[in-house]
């Protein structure tokens, strides 16, 4: 009869997403914006958003301590930060990627195919531009993406991907992801071919707003 004074069973919280180099889920950062007047004539991108907020976190384990970090923006695009540890000190990458275009794969024929014959190839173009493969590997790179959003739910992707490098001059380098997306949604595949064109950022390329 005195059940309701009974401690309730309380559910533990869910993780909280992964933060690096004060970016985090919720927050925002300011890009410089005069390199990107500087750089954005070279590049396929167009247009890129001085203040860019960000409304999704993931994270890929490549292996037992390499991790690939992502941090999706209202722009479009997102911050990748690649690190072989724990600590800021083990970062070795960070680009800024923005999505080009997304290939909805209606098929298992046409997956099949994007898997087996199109993500990997010697070389990839894209608006006459001629971007070189990066990875000696001769097909794509697997990889499960857990993806937190705002509004508090998660979700897991598996990417099948190749990366290409194109040299626009002066130093500046402009990267080429091609990624073959698959997510189940009450067990059926959602497919997709995404390709995203990104450059490298350095510390002093943004700063953090919020």
């Amino acid at each position: 009869m005195f059940s309701w004074f009974k401690k309730k069973d309380k559910t533990p919280p869910p993780p909280s997403s992964p933060e690096i180099l004060g970016l985090r889920l919720g927050g925002a950062f300011e890009l410089d914006s005069l390199k990107l007047r500087l750089i954005e004539p070279q590049l396929i991108i167009e247009g890129a958003a001085e203040t860019q907020l960000i409304k999704a976190v993931g994270e890929v384990h490549l292996d037992h301590q390499t991790r690939l970090l992502r941090f999706y923006t209202d722009d479009d695009g997102f911050i990748q930060v690649l690190i072989h540890g724990s600590s800021e000190a083990d970062i070795s990458e960070v680009k800024l990627y923005y999505f080009y275009e997304s290939r909805p794969i209606d098929t298992e024929t046409q997956w099949k195919k994007i898997l087996d014959h199109d993500i990997v190839q010697p070389f990839w173009t894209l608006e006459e531009h001629r971007f070189e493969k990066v990875w000696d590997n001769i097909k794509p790179v697997a990889m499960t993406e857990k993806t937190w959003f705002q509004d508090g739910t998660i979700s897991e992707t598996d990417q099948f991907v190749m990366v290409y490098d194109r040299d626009c001059g002066e130093g500046q380098m402009e990267s080429l992801l091609i990624a073959g997306e698959e997510k189940f949604i009450e067990q059926r595949p959602e497919r997709c071919l995404a390709i995203s064109t990104g450059f490298d950022l350095s510390s002093t390329d943004f700063k953090l707003i919020g």
